[in-house]
């Protein structure tokens, strides 16, 4: 009986562990979800100027400010990129870790080893910047920064399957006091009002 109760609680675990994750088709890829308008609102400002270098060196220096590295710049056609890395400890994976670990422990009883969730370790914060003129005369600038992501996670360990170390997902940053601390700096270092789209 007691068996069958280690061997019912390490179902329910797995099964609360694994999750439902639907594949993605690629049909949905290129389509725009209902949220898309308003990241792009969020990710976009236009400036009255028709000097597009000094918006670009603004960026960069604004960029630099919030403790970016700027790796690639090409004036030419108005591109930049910019990436730091840091640290992607949270507190509140380890706790997760911890008390996942605690309640896969039954599974010792089968021989079998505890369940080690992996967590984040390290990430690298990388910025694209595009700017481009709306019009012919080029007296209106358009600056659309966008906000990413890469995340190194640390081992783990799954029954005796080892998770090793350094697999890595990528994902959009969505919070939108960067994009306005971003663009109130760069409003400053201009001297221009930024305005939605």
């Amino acid at each position: 009986m007691r068996r069958w109760r280690i061997m019912a609680s390490g179902f329910l675990l797995a099964s609360q562990l694994s999750g439902c994750v639907q594949p993605t088709q690629p049909e949905a890829l290129f389509q725009l979800m209902p949220e898309s308008a308003a990241h792009r609102a969020m990710q976009t400002r236009l400036f009255e100027t028709k000097d597009e270098r000094e918006l670009l060196s603004a960026s960069a220096a604004v960029l630099q400010d919030l403790g970016f590295q700027v790796e690639e710049s090409v004036r030419e056609v108005g591109f930049l990129r910019a990436a730091k890395e840091r640290s992607a400890r949270e507190h509140g994976q380890d706790l997760s870790r911890f008390f996942i670990w605690i309640f896969s422990t039954p599974l010792l009883f089968l021989q079998q080893p505890p369940f080690m969730m992996p967590v984040d370790l390290h990430q690298k914060i990388a910025a694209t910047l595009v700017a481009r003129p709306l019009n012919t005369e080029s007296t209106r600038q358009e600056i659309r920064i966008v906000f990413y992501r890469v995340v190194w996670k640390g081992e783990g360990m799954s029954g005796n399957q080892q998770i090793a170390p350094g697999e890595q997902r990528m994902e959009m940053v969505r919070d939108p006091g960067l994009y306005q601390q971003f663009f109130a700096k760069l409003s400053k270092a201009v001297f221009l009002e930024a305005y939605t789209l």
